[in-house]
């Protein structure tokens, strides 16, 4: 079952490499921060199967840590996302 790990973490880090394109093309911020969400995703992902391999414990803390940064990255950006809109009077929201 270890064996399948490392093949595991080059899927894993290729997810990146085409995640990055989409950072580089877009087209819009949201797109950008999906891909973004998509490179910690991965990246506890692999922070998981180390810690596994290794049996170190540390790796485990290091991707609890990733996620509740991942976290903090997505509600910083809907409150900057939805702070720039504005509310018309029948209700709509408008930039």
């Amino acid at each position: 079952m270890t064996d399948l790990f490392p093949l595991l973490m080059i899927l894993l880090m290729l997810n990146i490499v085409v995640g990055l394109m989409r950072v580089l093309r877009g087209p819009t911020a949201a797109d950008r921060m999906l891909a973004a969400e998509m490179f910690a995703t991965s990246a506890i992902a692999i922070a998981l199967l180390l810690a596994v391999l290794t049996q170190r414990e540390a790796l485990v803390d290091l991707a609890l840590v990733f996620a509740l940064l991942s976290a903090l990255a997505v509600v910083t950006f809907v409150n900057r996302a939805w702070s720039g809109r504005v509310r018309s009077s029948d209700g709509e929201d408008r930039p």
